[in-house]
């Protein structure tokens, strides 16, 4: 491995902990989690990532819990 290539893998391991850390993959892991669902038969739609964090948001307000905003 050369020295670019290492350092390149090393900002993706520094973004992909970073977008984990901070929910920034949660549509990510959704529209994962639908698709294997549904190559087991499930029939849910996979929401737009606009509807996703919509609905995160409003399932937030509903009921909150503690977190720092």
């Amino acid at each position: 491995m050369t020295m670019p290539e290492g350092l390149r893998r090393g900002g993706r391991s520094v973004v992909w902990y970073v977008k984990g850390l901070i929910g920034e993959d949660a549509y990510e892991k959704y529209s994962a989690h639908v698709a294997a669902c549904q190559a087991a038969g499930g029939q849910e739609e996979v929401m737009s990532e606009r509807e996703f964090w919509r609905d995160l948001t409003d399932r937030q307000e509903r009921n909150p819990q503690g977190r720092c905003c």
